[in-house]
């Protein structure tokens, strides 16, 4: 049986693409989520659990179901073990071969190294805009600069301690 998981990672954003795709292909069970590759992944968890020997875990693309190689390969190997195949339906991916396996091997790294990428790029753009004095994540403050400054002044912590 072919059975499907599909993830955004983002509430805002919505898993119909990837439904829709994997409905196409003849999926007729579908798991999906909101959330991080790299936070918890309930949906996922449950799929694995269901699979039975002979199923296919169709995903979209491979960065649905795992962010890191590490994690891709203990996927697979959860598969392995429960006698189930693996299939993308935008890479081509068939875990049954020897070369099927080493291209699965190679995409997981090759997201995992583009996951690495995005990430230094984002921080490196924090650390410039902290540079240039721009505040960079928390909540707008409550108090503007010259309340701050009051509050911060010696005469600002004027009060009697309790005896």
């Amino acid at each position: 049986m072919l059975v499907g998981y599909a993830r955004v990672s983002t509430n805002e954003q919505e898993t119909r693409l990837q439904v829709d795709a994997l409905k196409r292909f003849g999926v007729r069970r579908v798991f999906w989520e909101k959330g991080s590759g790299v936070g918890p992944r309930p949906e996922l968890h449950r799929v694995l659990l269901l699979l039975k020997p002979g199923d296919v875990l169709v995903v979209w693309k491979l960065d649905r179901v795992a962010r890191s190689l590490q994690d891709l390969l203990r996927v697979m190997e959860t598969l392995r073990e429960r006698g189930c195949s693996f299939r993308s339906l935008t890479e081509p991916v068939d875990t049954t071969t020897s070369m099927g396996r080493l291209v699965l091997q190679i995409l997981g790294a090759v997201a995992e190294f583009e996951r690495s990428l995005i990430r230094e790029r984002s921080i490196a753009g924090q650390v410039a805009a902290m540079q240039r004095g721009v505040v960079w994540g928390g909540r707008p403050a409550l108090l503007s600069a010259a309340d701050q400054e009051e509050a911060r002044s010696p005469r600002g912590r004027s009060f009697s301690a309790p005896l």
